[in-house]
């Protein structure tokens, strides 16, 4: 779990951002590092399970096939065709990609021995909300033409000329600064706090436990909050991937849209 941290004496040295940024595993090769080995194995356990889910498919699934197209049932439906209407049937690939990416990798933050989850370094999150950017620009410019898409950006149709001076800044900053940023800082910030919040209790736990007998009494309920919080971790991993994917999802919707 991150970088574990001895205690010096009778103090407690306390995770922090530190923790998060791991030495490469393969000396002189600075790109060897547990996250993008992680990013990896997320697209080969993924790829593992669809492929194997997918392979002999029958009118009565399996327990493996229901599971993997009750997952692609849920972007298809709930993110796709309810959120972006007609036209969402070129988009699921890209969603449910994206949806299960982000899912797997946010899952490593708390399944043992791996126990780091790989969108808490903000690198990768940034990625992720620049393909976003470049596909709902993409489609709103395949659709309405350059002129056209900027113009309604910029230019709100119905509103006062005069208002035009302060709405258009901040339309345009919306959509080409603060949509990608906020998008990725959302998701790199709950994982990095979570993971935080995880380290402090259990290496905090840990410390206790070392200490004196009353800080031995204490220590139990350090590893109980830590459980907890590992469950409550779980629940928001899936609720970040799911936000970052409908939000996705509604972007591209507006793009299709033909005022937005």
């Amino acid at each position: 779990m991150g970088k574990i941290l001895a205690a010096t004496g009778e103090g407690f040295n306390p995770p922090g951002a530190k923790d998060f940024d791991l030495p490469p595993f393969i000396d002189g090769v600075a790109f060897a590092t547990k996250p993008i080995l992680l990013l990896f194995l997320s697209v080969a356990l993924i790829s593992f399970f669809f492929i194997v889910s997918s392979r002999k498919a029958a009118v009565v699934p399996s327990k493996l096939q229901f599971a993997g197209e009750g997952v692609y049932s849920f972007v298809r439906e709930g993110l796709g065709r309810e959120i972006i209407g007609h036209d969402f049937l070129k988009f699921v690939p890209y969603l449910f990609t994206l949806f299960t990416f982000i899912l797997v990798n946010n899952f490593f933050g708390i399944i043992p021995l791996i126990q780091f989850p790989t969108m808490s370094r903000v690198s990768f999150p940034y990625v992720l909300a620049v393909i976003t950017f470049l596909v709902f620009h993409y489609v709103g410019v395949k659709k309405q033409g350059v002129i056209k898409y900027i113009k309604e950006i910029a230019f709100m149709p119905g509103v006062p000329k005069p208002v035009y001076i302060l709405l258009t800044p901040i339309e345009i900053a919306t959509f080409f600064i603060v949509r990608p940023l906020t998008l990725s800082l959302r998701l790199f910030a709950n994982m990095f706090a979570g993971h935080l919040l995880l380290l402090v209790f259990f290496l905090g736990g840990e410390h206790l436990l070392m200490g004196a007998i009353g800080l031995k009494i204490v220590s139990p309920f350090a590893f109980i909050i830590g459980i907890a919080l590992t469950f409550f971790e779980f629940m928001i991993q899936i609720l970040q991937a799911y936000i970052f994917t409908l939000l996705t999802a509604l972007y591209i919707a507006g793009a299709l849209a033909d005022e937005h």
